[in-house]
């Protein structure tokens, strides 16, 4: 599966965006997502996850309540709305995918295979 990530920018801070993470191949439903970031000279960290066998979203504690994942089968995309953003939000974000993934590794980066390119959220204050 491919991925392409798309819809960063520059915002102020309280504003929002929405990133999208578009996907080619037929069994994508089949996968979960997860969306990281990458800092300026920090490592990569979870923001949030999709498991697509049982329709369960988590979150990052420090995206909880701010940011939403969604999935849109039948567009082949996944969406991760980010609201009340913040300036530490600043970061590359990345989209992942990945088949066989259970609950308590989401949050692990290095467990997804597939991966698209990162789309920049810039937080201006």
């Amino acid at each position: 599966v491919q991925l392409q990530a798309s819809g960063g920018g520059l915002v102020q801070a309280g504003n929002s965006l929405r990133l999208s993470c578009a996907a080619s191949g037929r069994t994508f439903s089949r996968y979960s997502v997860g969306w990281f970031r990458q800092g300026p000279g920090k490592e990569r960290e979870f923001v949030a996850a999709f498991k697509w066998n049982d329709g369960s979203t988590h979150y990052a504690d420090s995206v909880k309540g701010r940011f939403t994942i969604s999935r849109d089968n039948a567009k082949n995309t996944v969406y991760l709305q980010m609201n009340g953003l913040r300036t530490e939000d600043t970061a590359v974000y990345y989209c992942a995918a990945d088949q066989r993934l259970i609950r308590s590794t989401l949050h692990i980066w290095q467990q997804y295979d597939y991966w698209g390119e990162g789309t920049l959220v810039t937080v201006s204050s």
